[in-house]
């Protein structure tokens, strides 16, 4: 057997696995999918089948009947897009000053820092609660975007993006009169636009699937977020699977096409974090 015969066959075989792989991990949102256009008595048929008896296309338009859904959506893409934007903005900054600025300590504080990485943010559910009440921000959307406009794992890679950008364009830079702030916006920030993109698609998704810390700090119908509006949705006695399913689709579809504007992006930024420093 021939060496580009070898190559070929084990090509085949990895693209074959791949494919059954990703089939495997599609069924569940297939199903979700299906289950979204069934009524109440197809979706708990033996033997389960991916159609039911009738399409039911009402249960699309039933979601908007049935829950404030432009209100949930209002407030989370609100609670979102704030977050997303302060992670950006703080992680970038202090990645900056850990990369390039010189401070005594800075390694340090910057490894001290990591420390923060392994707490489960659970464990601080119960301080940041405290906190938000004696604010007087519980039962408010800046009780969801304070706590998270901070992210150490953000800085974590904003630092290593910056730690590959050459100090000598800094340098130069601030010979010709740029400030820092001038520097950080104007160099390192268009040169990691990577993983700018791949920090957004992180936080978008954290913040918008988000169910935990909606739970605890709201309890008004009009501040609250599309997680917490999907789990009212299930009844005491009985629920609306295939209504469920419809809203499930609905809710999701911004992450898929935010993520789909960004995935060259998300890649790319990926691949350049690294583990440089």
């Amino acid at each position: 057997m021939s060496r580009k015969l070898k190559q070929r066959i084990v090509k085949t075989v990895s693209v074959v696995i791949l494919l059954i792989g990703a089939f495997i991990i599609l069924i569940p949102f297939i199903w979700m999918v299906s289950t979204s256009f069934k009524g109440i008595g197809d979706v708990f048929k033996y033997p389960p089948k991916f159609f039911g008896s009738e399409i039911k296309w009402q249960n699309y338009p039933a979601v908007f009947e049935t829950i404030n859904f432009w209100g949930m959506i209002k407030n989370t893409v609100i609670v979102t897009i704030v977050v997303a934007v302060g992670q950006l903005l703080t992680s970038s900054m202090a990645g900056f000053a850990f990369s390039y600025l010189e401070f005594r300590g800075r390694e340090f504080l910057f490894r001290f820092f990591l420390f923060a990485i392994m707490i489960p943010f659970h464990v601080m559910l119960i301080p940041t609660f405290v906190i938000m009440r004696n604010l007087k921000l519980l039962n408010s959307l800046w009780a969801l975007i304070l706590p998270c406009i901070i992210s150490p794992l953000s800085i974590f890679m904003m630092r290593q993006s910056f730690l590959s950008v050459p100090r000598s364009l800094g340098e130069a830079a601030a010979i010709d009169g740029c400030t820092p702030f001038g520097i950080w916006w104007r160099i390192f920030l268009p040169l990691s636009k990577p993983t700018l993109a791949t920090l957004a698609i992180f936080s978008f998704m954290q913040t918008w699937n988000d169910f935990i810390r909606p739970l605890i700090f709201l309890n008004s119908n009009k501040k609250m977020t599309l997680t917490l509006g999907l789990y009212n949705m299930i009844g005491n006695f009985a629920t609306d699977w295939g209504l469920m399913m419809a809203a499930v689709i609905l809710s999701i579809l911004p992450v898929f096409v935010f993520y789909l504007a960004l995935q060259d992006f998300f890649v790319e930024g990926i691949a350049l974090t690294g583990l440089k420093g």
